[in-house]
């Protein structure tokens, strides 16, 4: 089959190209799946650089969230038969033609999303539901100022915000991102953050502030969203794709009364396995009922992922870019 496949960490992700390599086969209890679809994630980037927390052995694939049709089925696999859609995810392997994973990581794929529709929503809608239900515990009519908003976590932290009842603030740099972005998913407001946001948010929000502030930025953005918190408001720090990684000073969460919130989806699941469970659940029921809908900006053929992976790297993308198959 092929796969991209990392075979030196490298900038400008010249350690990677497309391989002939053997058809994994599923062991007990797993699923091969033929992938149809897999969406570009921005820790799939750092891996290609070794900069990620997890630093696979190379050569490996990169690859969390993708969609296809199940192939072959491990000794003890069961509620799934040869052909079925499937959505799943992965720390790594789903830039590949196939990919064989646990029976336990695969869904039924919702019937309203195309292969990259539902490629595009796992992780993005997990952190989002992680960082907004269990973290920052968003409440109807609270205002969210979503930075990013036109990224594949930040559009989902939209979607999802609207849904639950929040007042939302899309924020970017890019006026056209915003108009896009107003288009898909009408924010309550938009915000320009080039030259400064924070006595902008402070006017929408009345003087008052953001309560939640969900941050996939970093650096400088970080440090004024602290500003244009409201008293008791949580910061939400997701990542850092500015490339600074902010520190904060102890006496302004003292002062404004403030949490500054760390978010990493997969690991909360991990360490909290009936939570993480229901919050698969929750977000995929809404998908299902068309609750919430995942943006493809594009999809491109497997020969051509540099154009998707640099799509997402020079933040021309807004929602996902997806590798097809």
């Amino acid at each position: 089959m092929k796969a991209l496949v990392v075979e030196s960490l490298a900038p400008d992700f010249a350690g990677c190209a497309v391989r002939e390599v053997p058809t994994p086969a599923p062991g007990p209890g797993e699923v091969l799946v033929r992938v149809r679809a897999a969406s570009v994630n921005f820790p799939d980037l750092l891996m290609t650089r070794g900069e990620y927390q997890l630093k696979p052995d190379l050569p490996f694939t990169p690859g969390l969230d993708f969609a296809g049709e199940v192939a072959a089925l491990g000794e003890g696999a069961e509620g799934l038969e040869i052909g079925a859609a499937v959505v799943g995810g992965a720390r790594t392997g789903a830039f590949a033609e196939c990919i064989a994973v646990p029976a336990r990581a695969l869904k039924p794929k919702p019937a309203r999303l195309s292969f990259g529709e539902a490629a595009s929503y796992g992780a993005a809608y997990l952190t989002a539901r992680v960082a907004l239900v269990r973290r920052a515990n968003l409440q109807p009519g609270e205002w969210l100022l979503v930075h990013g908003a036109a990224g594949g976590v930040g559009l989902a932290a939209v979607d999802l915000a609207k849904a639950m009842g929040a007042r939302v603030i899309a924020a970017s740099a890019s006026d056209d991102k915003l108009v896009e972005v107003s288009r898909l998913y009408a924010p309550d407001a938009v915000v320009n953050v080039t030259g400064g946001f924070r006595e902008r948010v402070k006017a929408i929000t009345g003087g008052r502030g953001a309560d939640v502030v969900y941050d996939p930025v970093g650096g400088d953005v970080f440090d004024e969203s602290l500003r244009c918190l409201a008293f008791d408001g949580r910061l939400l720090v997701i990542g850092f794709t500015s490339g600074r990684i902010p520190t904060v000073s102890a006496n302004i969460p003292l002062i404004k009364g403030v949490s500054v919130m760390g978010v990493r989806a997969g690991e909360y699941g991990r360490q909290f396995p009936e939570r993480g469970a229901q919050d698969q659940a929750a977000v995929w029921a809404m998908a299902d009922a068309g609750t919430i809908r995942p943006h493809v900006h594009a999809e491109v053929p497997l020969e051509r992922w540099r154009e998707a992976f640099e799509l997402l790297a020079q933040r021309r993308v807004v929602g996902k870019a997806v590798v097809v198959f």
